[in-house]
Parts: C-alpha cells; sequence; structure tokens
C-alpha cells in the first residue's frame, strides 16, 4: 500500500468577492490578481512541503499541469518537478501529468521526462493526460481529435524510449524525420504510466488494454469510485488479466488534527474556498471533448461532484475529504482503501487556503500516526 502527497499549488489570494465578481478561476479570470511577488514566496514554501513529505517518508509526491488558472500554478509541472529531483533522495516524482494532446512536438514530453527519472535517478512515474476542457479553451485546441493524438503521442514516446534511434515517424497527426532523443530514461524499458481519468468508458478501457495505472482525479463522490474502480477491474478480466491494487489509485484530501473538532475547524474554511472560488464553473468543456456517452454521464452525476456540496454533512457523508483525529483517519483510510480495492492513495494535504503551518502540522501527525498503521493494515 502506497501513500502519495499530492499538491495542486493553488493561489490563496483570491479577492473576498471573487464569487459575486467572476465566473470562474479559470481562462478569463484577470491575470492582474496574480502578484508575482506574492507568487515567489509561495513557489518556494510549495516545493519546501513537498520536499518534506520525503523526509517524512511518503512514497511519493505528485504534480500536475493547468494553464490559466488560479487552481492549479504549474502550467509546466516539469520545471517543478526538475527542482523537486534535487529536492529529494528517496520518495518516487509522480508527474500526473502532461497533457499530449497540447504538446506540439509531443516528442519533448518524451526528452523532459528521460530527463526526470535520469536527474532523479530513476524515481519517475510518468503520467500521461488528455488534459481538462478548459485546457482546450487555453490553448486553443481542437478537442475534437484529442483521444486520437493523445494515442499517438503515447506510442511516439514510449516508442522513442523503447527503440534504438533515429528512426522515421509517421502517422496521422505526428511526422518527425529523426526521432532520436538524447537522454534516455533510466528506468528500463521506460518509467512506470499512470494515466489520469474522471471515470470516462473510454479511457478506463484503455488503460485497463494498456494494463497501466489508472489514477481516479479526487472530488468524486464515494459511490462514484466503487463504480469507477469496479468498471476498471472489469475492463482488466475483459483484456484477459486480472487488475492489480498498485494498478488504481484513490484521490483524496486529507488533514488531521489532534481530535476530530480541531481537525474540522482547521480545515474547514480552507476547504469552502477552494469548493467555491477554485472549483468554480470548473467544468468548462468544449464541444466534442467527449464522447455522447461520457458527455451524458458526467451530467448525470453532477450531484456527485464536489463543488455540488453544500454543508460539511455532504462532505462527510459522500467522503469528499478524510478529515479527524489521527485515529479517526486511520479508521476512515483503512476502510475505504480496501472497500475500494486500490493499492495507492494520493493524499490532498494542502487545500485551499490552508496556511503552511497547519498543513506541515498535518503532514507530521500524518506521517507520525497514522502511516504506519495503513501501509499494510
Amino acid at each position: 500500500m502506497q501513500y502519495f502527497f499530492f499538491h495542486l499549488m493553488g493561489w490563496p489570494y483570491l479577492p473576498e468577492d471573487f464569487e459575486a465578481r467572476y465566473d470562474s478561476a479559470w481562462i478569463w479570470l484577470p491575470n492582474q490578481l496574480y502578484d508575482p511577488v506574492k507568487g515567489q514566496d509561495l513557489y518556494r514554501e510549495y516545493i519546501n512541503t513537498l520536499a518534506y513529505a520525503d523526509e517524512l517518508g511518503f512514497d511519493g509526491i505528485c504534480v500536475n499541469e493547468h494553464h490559466q488558472n488560479a487552481y492549479g500554478l504549474m502550467p509546466s509541472p516539469n520545471v517543478i518537478a526538475g527542482a523537486l529531483t534535487q529536492r529529494t533522495r528517496r520518495c518516487k516524482i509522480a508527474v500526473i501529468g502532461n497533457a499530449l494532446p497540447l504538446y506540439n512536438p509531443p516528442l519533448r514530453v518524451a526528452e523532459e521526462f528521460a530527463m526526470l527519472d535520469v536527474m532523479s535517478g530513476g524515481r519517475l512515474i510518468a503520467g500521461m493526460v488528455i488534459g481538462g476542457g478548459p485546457e482546450y479553451f487555453s490553448y486553443q485546441i481542437n478537442p475534437t481529435n484529442a483521444r486520437e493524438r493523445f494515442r499517438e503521442a503515447l506510442d511516439l514516446i514510449l516508442k522513442a524510449w523503447t527503440e534504438p534511434g533515429p528512426f522515421l515517424w509517421n502517422s496521422r497527426h505526428y511526422f518527425f524525420r529523426y526521432v532520436n532523443p538524447w537522454p534516455r530514461p533510466l528506468q528500463q524499458p521506460h518509467p512506470p504510466i499512470w494515466i489520469p481519468g474522471v471515470g470516462s468508458a473510454e479511457t478506463i478501457e484503455f488503460v485497463a488494454q494498456r494494463r497501466y495505472c489508472y489514477m481516479g482525479i479526487p472530488y468524486f463522490h464515494l459511490d462514484v469510485f466503487r463504480r469507477v474502480f469496479g468498471q476498471f477491474r472489469e475492463a482488466c478480466a475483459r483484456a484477459g488479466y486480472t487488475a492489480k491494487p498498485e494498478q488504481m489509485g484513490w484521490g483524496i484530501p486529507v488533514y488531521v488534527a489532534e481530535t476530530d473538532r480541531q481537525a474540522r475547524e482547521e480545515f474547514e474554511p480552507h476547504l469552502w474556498y477552494f469548493v467555491r472560488k477554485h472549483m468554480k464553473n470548473i467544468n468548462i468543456t468544449p464541444p466534442g471533448y467527449t464522447s455522447p456517452r461520457s458527455a451524458l454521464a458526467i451530467l448525470k452525476n453532477r450531484s456527485f461532484f464536489l463543488p455540488a456540496q453544500q454543508t460539511w454533512d455532504d462532505i462527510e457523508k459522500g467522503v469528499f475529504a478524510i478529515v479527524g483525529s489521527p485515529a479517526t483517519v486511520r479508521q476512515k483510510l483503512n476502510t475505504y482503501r480496501k472497500e475500494l480495492g486500490v493499492g495507492v492513495v494520493l493524499t490532498g494535504c494542502q487545500t485551499g487556503t490552508l496556511p503552511h503551518a497547519l498543513a506541515r502540522k498535518s503532514m507530521e501527525l500524518f506521517a507520525r500516526e497514522v502511516l504506519p498503521h495503513v501501509r499494510d493494515a
């Protein structure tokens, strides 16, 4: 059982009247609201926090890619991962992921991931994603062929890592006379592949067929994860094998304090900032981004998404976060991860406006009083 520390690097300084003045924290939020001086301090603190997770004994740390938003300040997660290769010594570094359809040429992903794997001493986990709907507005990318370009790019990257170069590549969307990347990955034949998803049938089937790891994106009701991981296991069975727990990852915000009451009091205001500001109108998807089947499923499941929750009771009933004393967090993690059958938990330990000091205190309690009891239970 592995526990990773996941960080979004959100912007915690949105104005108090944000909800009344702005439609979303994505795409068209004026960038005058970003203060580079404060941003410098944030990047330093966020990187320090991720490096601290390595010291505390987390199995890995996670970064990811988003563009033109206040939700996550990592348009290039590879830059952050590069810094972390020099600040950590033991833990895995999971970039989940690079949005392949946004990269032209995608060969750059093969090169940069290989660099990160070598620089980290073979600790990279290579996350490959199609990218969220807002990214296609931000980068003015045609969403209708995103999945096709994603699969072509992924096949190109894998061949670049595993076959001698130079060689010719010619597919519908990409042409390279010479594919010959330097450096090559340290892990052979290549770093582990993780593919996050929100439950689309297409992604589940693809990941199962390729025998990759499916990472369930957080912020959904526990019932959604029950269904999604069940569908993944069924897809693996159709592909002729039994899914392993380590092929499935569950993302969940986690906060630990001395008592249940203290944990809620310290964490709840920062969660609602995240829900009502960072996640406002996050489901901005262009036509053609998903199949009709998946689009219908998204509409049916709106009430199971974190932004639809209104009260703390909603948060607890749907298990949108695990918040409490060490004993409470231990019990809930052991119960739900066994129920879901996952072998990886991605813990979001710093959410919304949660101060660095409280995040570190929670991480320390988690590492000292939770982690030893949930790894092998």
